[in-house]
């Protein structure tokens, strides 16, 4: 007679117990372990940076999965459960998410004569995989195994400092979503992104440094860490930009003068007001029901690190939300991106392509994945410059696509 099987409550708390003073490397056993005790077995594959491919945690350099057609893509790209059969046994392609960031899939093979569509057992999986997302962050910080596995090509010492500096690509609470994409991710120097959520405001930063090398990157650090200083001391916008330019040009050496563009913004999550401040940087569109409606024009002031000749600006300029807008902000290596024949992707082309996708009721994360594709594309896969997208959504419902249904 067959020792009864722990139950799943039981095995998830010894998984956690036993991750305290577990190293990156050995995350693949615990797993293993743990799923081998409910009669289950587990592939756990990580998107890449670019999040093109999913690619295997426990065979470093195995061959990856497409994120589009296959299972494992459809539950990556879709965020569902996903459920296939091989003869009388089944197995559930499950979301690993770090909150509503995707971090990957896991395969999660089940006992023979299991049914996936019980709803207990998708539970189950969905548990199993939000403690494998769990492992996989609280990890990554101490050893290189997860680092490595999500990097399709080497990082230049620029993309290294950036990715270190930057939040995670995906957040999202009851009021908004937040969801951003840097390519090429692996020479990434100027670009940078920032954001933070507390209390009743979300705020938001998109930044662009001259050139595409090692001192951009640091001037885009720079930036980033004085922004971020100023937010967090409890400065408003006009201060922030401030105290970014007087650092960037305090590291002024010889006749170079590094600079870079900036787009900060604050949404009140109570009325949608979104106060902004542009830096030479290129204006966001506000998308409303499928289209763009407008351009947040005015706030503005010289780029970063050159100083305003008269002055900083006394004001900031403000927009009206209505619920449910998406504001997508973007660096000109989206829209200055050039295909062959010299024809660039363009801001028309932009705006359709965000329309195109709301209208398709995707999610921000998979929207902006899908719009740099297209960018990508555009230039036959190899950008002249570095791209980012971020896109702000003040929404009650948008959260509900980040996340699978058990």
């Amino acid at each position: 007679m067959s020792a009864e099987r722990p139950s799943w409550q039981a095995v998830f708390s010894e998984a956690l117990d036993r991750a305290h003073l577990a190293t990156p490397e050995q995350v693949v056993a615990l797993v293993d372990d743990a799923a081998a005790s409910l009669g289950v077995a587990v592939e756990v594959y990580l998107t890449d940076l670019g999040q093109r491919e999913l690619r295997p945690v426990r065979d470093l350099g195995g061959a990856p999965l497409d994120a589009e057609g296959s299972p494992g893509g459809h539950a990556f790209t879709r965020v569902e459960i996903t459920a296939v059969r091989d003869g009388d046994r089944a197995a559930l392609w499950v979301p690993v998410l770090d909150g509503t960031e995707r971090l990957g899939v896991a395969r999660v093979a089940l006992p023979a004569g299991t049914d996936p569509a019980d709803p207990d057992v998708r539970r189950h999986g969905w548990t199993l995989a939000s403690l494998i997302a769990h492992l996989v962050v609280s990890k990554q910080h101490y050893g290189d195994r997860f680092h490595r596995v999500r990097r399709a090509k080497p990082l230049s010492v620029a993309s290294e400092l950036l990715w270190q500096l930057l939040p995670p690509a995906v957040f999202a609470c009851d009021r908004a979503v937040v969801a951003a994409l840097m390519e090429p991710y692996d020479q990434v120097g100027g670009d940078g992104y920032d954001y933070a959520v507390d209390d009743d405001h979300a705020y938001v930063a998109v930044f662009d440094a001259m050139g595409h090398d090692l001192p951009a990157g640091l001037t885009t650090s720079i930036a980033l860490a004085a922004t971020r200083n100023a937010r967090r001391s409890g400065a408003g916008l006009l201060a922030a930009a401030d105290l970014a330019d007087r650092n960037i040009a305090g590291h002024r050496q010889g006749a170079l003068m590094p600079f870079a563009t900036a787009f900060l913004a604050r949404l009140d999550l109570e009325t949608g007001e979104l106060e902004h401040l542009s830096a030479g940087h290129p204006p966001p569109a506000v998308v409303r029901d499928g289209r763009v409606v407008r351009m947040l024009e005015g706030g503005g002031r010289t780029p970063l690190g050159m100083g305003p000749p008269s002055g900083p600006p006394t004001s900031t300029s403000t927009t009206r939300l209505e619920p449910g807008d998406r504001v997508l902000f973007y660096t000109d290596g989206v829209t200055e991106a050039r295909d062959p024949h010299g024809v660039e992707f363009g801001l028309d082309r932009l705006a359709e392509l965000i329309e195109h996708h709301e209208r398709a009721g995707l999610p921000a994360p998979e929207t902006l994945r899908r719009v740099m594709r297209a960018v990508l594309d555009h230039q036959h896969g190899k950008l002249q410059d570095d791209a980012t997208l971020l896109m702000l959504e003040w929404t009650t419902t948008g959260q509900a696509r980040l996340l699978p249904e058990p």
